[in-house]
């Protein structure tokens, strides 16, 4: 079979390409040719900007026919409208790489189910964009455009990137368990939160590819070690080798007040408990959970030190004086109540 992965060059897309290319697969990749491939062999290459419409849908009808086309990179509506105008009547089947950030939360009920009511307001930018594409998606599979099939994976980590954390990103974060230093992290630490390997997420993918029984389907491929947020922390530390990390635990409210841009993850998502039932990517894409949080987290750490990735150096200008900031206002406090005791 011929595929296409737009995009690419990604963690889930790294992992379903080298599954593929396992397979015996023909890949393609369509990216702007400008980020590293981690594969052995890297895949044939589209050079394009899918945001230049016009030209990025000539392309895909020279190159195509495609016996399966994967979209690891369609964040917003009209990139998927794009996408329903190149493939229409060019492939046999679509895949989506949506989010389970598409829910409403907090939800309803625990394990969230695929039929779990998706984001009604566009409160959170990101989320409501693929709630859209999702629905442009499911419109041209009704109308007989392609089939389509919809995965939608929670945090996926893997090598090449450093771990999330309350603001999202950056080594420095790694640097600072690794040393002992004080963390921040939103709330009391008690909401649940999953991570899931590249690996186990890429082999969805691989085994959704051209497999007809998905088709007009969606499927959560998440983690099933649920951990709070102060035992994922504790749990990196332990991969590390690292002491047990220094917790500061600082409101989501009062985050979201000082640090909007920063902490609107945390406020829309992170603060939240996220926790899918995975049954039917189970059962349809012989899913697997295999690569538990703390072998990820060595995986990872050995990949960035063999290559000097891990410092502070990226550490935001507003980190450590939050930090001094919110342990002067608990010390005051303290000094307050003591007062109004006495």
């Amino acid at each position: 079979m011929k595929f296409l992965i737009i995009g690419g060059t990604g963690l889930i897309s790294t992992a379903t390409t080298r599954i593929l290319q396992e397979r015996g697969e023909e890949v393609v990749h369509y990216n702007r040719g400008r980020a590293d491939s981690q594969l052995a062999v890297t895949p044939p290459t589209i050079v394009g900007n899918r945001k230049e419409f016009a030209a990025f849908e000539r392309q895909m009808a020279e190159a195509g026919p495609f016996d399966c086309v994967i979209d690891m990179i369609g964040f917003l509506p009209e990139e998927v409208e794009s996408a329903v105008r190149a493939f229409r009547g060019r492939t046999s089947h679509f895949i989506f790489c949506s989010t389970v950030d598409v829910y409403s939360k907090p939800a309803n009920r625990y394990p969230i189910t695929e039929d779990a009511e998706r984001k009604p307001r566009p409160s959170f930018p990101y989320a409501y964009a693929k709630v859209e594409c999702e629905r442009t998606l499911e419109a041209a599979h009704q109308r007989g455009d392609f089939p389509v099939t919809i995965i939608r994976p929670a945090y996926t980590y893997g090598e090449g990137r450093g771990l999330l954390h309350t603001f999202r990103g950056g080594m420095y974060y790694l640097q600072r368990i690794r040393e002992g230093r004080p963390v921040i992290v939103h709330g009391d630490g008690t909401s649940f939160w999953g991570n899931c390997h590249r690996d186990d997420v890429g082999l969805a993918f691989a085994n959704a590819a051209g497999n007809s029984q998905t088709f007009g389907k969606s499927y959560h491929v998440t983690g099933e070690e649920w951990l709070t947020w102060n035992q994922y922390h504790q749990q990196v530390a332990m991969a590390m080798g690292a002491p047990q990390p220094q917790i500061v635990h600082i409101p989501t409210a009062t985050l979201y007040s000082v640090l909007p841009t920063e902490a609107e993850w945390l406020r829309e998502n992170f603060q939240h408990n996220n926790i899918f039932d995975n049954a039917a990517a189970t059962t349809d894409l012989d899913f697997r959970y295999t690569i538990d949080w703390q072998t990820g987290v060595r995986r990872i750490v050995e990949w960035l030190d063999a290559r000097g990735r891990i410092s502070d150096a990226d550490e935001p200008a507003f980190y450590q004086p939050l930090l001094n900031a919110w342990q002067q206002v608990s010390v005051d406090l303290g000094h307050r109540l003591a007062t109004l005791r006495s």
